[in-house]
């Protein structure tokens, strides 16, 4: 319980880190929504935690696929496409995460 309690406080305490200083500033002295902000605030998360969890699988990925090699060298070019396959679908996930955060960054389809 106590190895799994530290590394949630710890997150905890980083996010209300990051996010405490939106509220320092008068509202409407930046001359920007609140609703932007939060968008923005929003596709950097999302970028983060997709990128995270996409080499998370990619690791886990590669290193099945290099077992299964060791354990079958026959199965080698069916065991390779597969892994190439699937580092291809999961790096096209994270792009598209990319491409949406981009697109709040730059177009900001919420201002007046």
């Amino acid at each position: 319980m106590r190895r799994r309690l530290v590394p949630v406080l710890t997150f905890t305490l980083v996010v209300l880190g990051v996010v405490a200083p939106l509220y320092a500033q008068a509202p409407g002295a930046a001359g920007g929504s609140e609703t932007v902000k939060w968008s923005i605030i929003t596709a950097g998360f999302a970028l983060a935690i997709a990128a995270a969890f996409g080499a998370l699988s990619q690791s886990r990925g590669l290193s099945a696929a290099a077992e299964g090699i060791a354990r079958n060298p026959s199965a080698a070019p069916d065991i390779r496409f597969a892994l190439i396959l699937g580092l291809v679908l999961i790096e096209s996930l994270v792009i598209y995460v990319l491409l949406i955060s981009l697109i709040l960054f730059f177009v900001k389809p919420f201002t007046v």
